[in-house]
């Protein structure tokens, strides 16, 4: 664009009256005020100009600037000076093209303005149409609710169960029903229907009143009754207590039972099933077993009991009479956690004692072939004992022997306890590695596989447990009693675990593991006797052998046992000779250990796999009679007969003049079988031979 053309298009200045420009105001000074109209010119001018030719004028604008900008570099650089006439005239040139410029900078703002009002009134105009439509949204809700109002009404006579119309031209009389209006028309219908419904509800008011004085008669007859069957209470109570004599001589405890399924009402459903069960279990099964409610009956009367509102309202009036400068110290939170652990403990007021007669084992007798004398230890071996137990079968069984049930109930945990103790006819003492077998902590453990007793089988109990900040339950069991599985059974207890049963819960439950669990529980205490009893003669170094497993073992056996201890888990776990058996994960911290030293003369042998396969593996030949007690006392006299034929068959040094220390009393086929060395362990009986197996 050229100067002329610049100054031609230059916008005129218009001042007013005053020396202060039209239209706009004066500056604070008091200086007078210029109005620019170019901003209308350029409006009118921009409603003709194409934005392209803008964008097309704004670069050229940009490189004619640029390019004389270089031009006015490259004077100055060959030694021009600044008030030349080239550089003057560039310069200017350059003024213009800034002018251009700031022109084309104004119509794009001017443009953007005008984009942005149009897009406000646009959006005006959307948003009055918006309005409108939510407008007419309203009333149409508030239509559809007005039609829902008087589709939704339902008169009073809709709650009343009418007869049915045929009902009511059958029964109501003329004068009600009138057939010839109330047919033809259905409201006249439902008017009718109803005055016979009122005539009906007056009919059965008077019928009731009649009844209310039938009642009143009826219950004068009852009070009479009452008081003649009240005076027969005192005649019939002496009359059972003369007949006590006659129930005790017949074996018929009728008032005894009386008292007990007064007091078994209140008990909890659990313990209840268990009374039911056991008292059946015993009547037909096992006399040996009887069942007894202890506790206190009023608590537990008091818990069947809903609040009355009566205690309430004393125990209000009580807190109004306290004074109230009285101050409470809030407990801690140490001091709630305990309330609240002790609450979700709190066990039944009632619980149920289950007794088991038992037999048990007198001092066995002893084979004279089982005491020996011997010299320096040759072969040790650590015993387990888990659930079952050993003893001699020769032992006279002796009566008196009792295990004590005790079961309860958990309100709040829903599961079912037991604490056990045993009495015995004789007191039981002299055997000191016998100490943990009669343990009532471990007496019931594993009665069934994998049944500790220490944690809660009910899996709700967790979350509970979590609240209160129980970490185990194992660490109440002493307070509280084992919660075995075979409790919950026994009181028709269920809960889900890993491997599904196939018996339903209840009553039904308690059965079918009542005679099962009983036998079993019989067989653990007298095991548990015979044990007690046989570990006395181990710990004397005596092994008993019972007459009928004298075929098991020749008639001289050379080696003995000279030492029978307890010893730890860990003490276990650290024999060499136990490595495979801890690895293999078949000895656990909650069995018991006994180790077992024997001897025969100068002679040191290890256990090896041999001996330890023909006392444990080949261990039904040495079960005897049953029940098997026998069964220890003979794989220590196996193992015995095993030493001797170990160091008779044994090389020994021929360079050592004398008589041979281990003489070759026992008669062996082959010393010796196979690359491994094996010894013949196996006693032939009645040849009286050993042979390989």
């Amino acid at each position: 664009m050229s100067a002329e053309a610049a100054k031609k298009r230059k916008p005129k200045v218009i001042r007013s009256e005053g020396g202060t420009p039209e239209g706009k105001r004066g500056r604070a000074d008091g200086e007078p005020a210029v109005q620019d109209v170019r901003l209308y010119n350029e409006e009118v001018e921009l409603e003709g100009r194409d934005p392209t030719q803008d964008y097309d004028l704004y670069k050229c604008t940009c490189e004619s600037l640029a390019r004389l900008m270089a031009e006015i570099h490259e004077l100055k650089v060959a030694g021009a000076k600044d008030g030349c006439v080239e550089i003057e005239e560039r310069r200017m040139q350059g003024c213009i093209h800034f002018m251009t410029l700031k022109k084309l900078n104004r119509l794009a703002h001017m443009r953007l303005k005008r984009g942005r009002d149009q897009t406000h009134e646009a959006k005006q105009r959307v948003d009055a149409l918006h309005l409108q439509l939510q407008n007419l949204l309203y009333e149409v809700m508030h239509l559809q609710k007005e039609i829902s109002k008087c589709l939704e009404f339902k008169s009073k006579h809709e709650e009343i169960e009418l007869v049915s119309v045929d009902e009511f031209f059958k029964e109501a009389p003329p004068e009600i029903s009138r057939p010839h209006l109330t047919k033809e028309d259905p409201h006249q219908l439902t008017l009718a229907r109803l005055d016979w419904e009122l005539e009906q509800r007056k009919r059965l008011a008077e019928k009731y009143k009649d009844s209310l004085a039938s009642k009143e008669k009826i219950l004068k007859n009852i009070e009479v009754k009452k008081e003649y069957l009240s005076s027969l209470q005192p005649g019939l109570n002496a009359i059972m207590q003369a007949s006590l004599p006659v129930q005790e001589y017949l074996s018929m405890p009728f008032e005894q039972v009386q008292k007990q399924n007064e007091v078994a009402r209140h008990l909890p459903p659990p313990l209840y099933v268990l009374l039911v069960q056991a008292n059946a279990y015993s009547q037909a099964c096992d006399k040996n077993i009887s069942v007894s409610v202890s506790g206190d009956v009023d608590e537990a009367k008091a818990l069947s009991k809903p609040p009355e509102d009566s205690q309430d309202d004393e125990s209000d009036s009580d807190t109004e009479d306290e004074p109230q400068n009285t101050k409470r110290r809030r407990p801690t939170l140490g001091v709630q956690l305990d309330d609240k652990r002790r609450e979700m403990l709190k066990r039944h007021p009632l619980s149920l004692c289950v007794d088991l007669k038992c037999k048990g084992f007198g001092v066995p007798a002893v084979a004279p072939a089982a005491v020996r004398k011997g010299g320096c230890p040759a072969a040790a071996l650590g015993f387990p004992v888990t659930g079952c137990s050993l003893t001699a079968p020769d032992a006279p069984f002796t009566d008196g022997n009792v295990l004590h049930l005790h079961f309860y109930y958990l309100m709040n945990l829903n599961i079912m306890t037991v604490k056990a103790k045993v009495s015995t006819a004789t007191d039981l003492v002299g055997a000191v590695s016998a100490g943990e077998l009669l343990n009532p902590d471990t007496l019931l453990s594993c009665l069934y596989a994998d049944d500790q007793g220490m944690e809660t089988p009910n899996p709700a109990n967790r979350y509970q447990f979590d609240k209160v900040g129980i970490t185990t339950f194992g660490d109440y069991v002493g307070e509280m009693g084992h919660p075995y599985i075979w409790v919950q059974n026994l009181g028709g207890l269920q809960f889900p675990s890993d491997r599904p049963e196939a018996v339903s819960g209840g009553k039904s439950l308690s059965a079918s593991h009542m005679e099962s669990t009983m036998k079993l529980l019989q067989g653990r205490l007298q095991s548990r006797l015979a044990l007690h009893k046989q570990f006395s003669s181990l710990e004397h170094s005596i092994v008993p052998v019972s007459s009928e497993c004298q075929h098991l073992f020749p008639a001289k056996v050379v080696s003995r046992l000279t030492r029978w201890t307890t010893i730890t888990h860990q003490e276990y776990m650290d024999l060499p000779y136990t490595q495979h058996v801890t690895r293999a994960g078949l000895a656990q911290d909650t069995d018991l250990y006994f180790l077992a030293v024997v001897e025969r003369g100068t002679g040191q042998c290890c256990m090896h796999q041999a001996m330890e396969s023909e006392v444990n593996v080949f261990r039904a030949e040495l079960q005897g009679p049953r029940p098997g007690y026998q069964l220890l006392t003979n794989q220590l006299q196996r193992l015995c007969l095993c030493l001797d034929v170990y160091l008779e068959t044994e090389r020994q040094d021929d360079s050592v003049e004398g008589p041979r220390e281990f003489p070759r009393e026992k008669m062996c086929l082959r010393t010796v079988r196979g690359p491994n060395r094996l010894k013949p362990f196996k006693y032939n009986h009645p040849q009286g031979f050993f042979s390989h197996r």
